[in-house]
């Protein structure tokens, strides 16, 4: 496999599991972090890590929005127990 396409397929994959957390709202971070070992809030920060590798501007809550799918204070409001 040559490397566009290994990274096109990352990137499929990728957008599948922040669709399928932005659809899955019941799932809380903290069941996510026992279960899984990481959650919405470390995929945000691992999103504005690989945004700073690339010299792209970007800070943590615009990280969080991209991943939440909304602001994370909405996020929290209608769905965080």
């Amino acid at each position: 496999m040559d490397k566009t396409t290994q990274t096109e397929l990352e990137a499929a994959a990728f957008r599948r599991l922040v669709s399928h957390l932005q659809e899955n709202t019941e799932l809380q971070n903290i069941d996510l972090m026992n279960l899984a070992g990481f959650c919405r809030n470390c995929l945000s920060k691992w999103y504005l890590a690989a945004a700073e590798e690339q010299k792209v501007t970007m800070d943590y809550e615009e990280a969080r929005e991209v991943i939440y799918g909304m602001p994370y204070s909405e996020w929290k409001e209608k769905y965080q127990k």
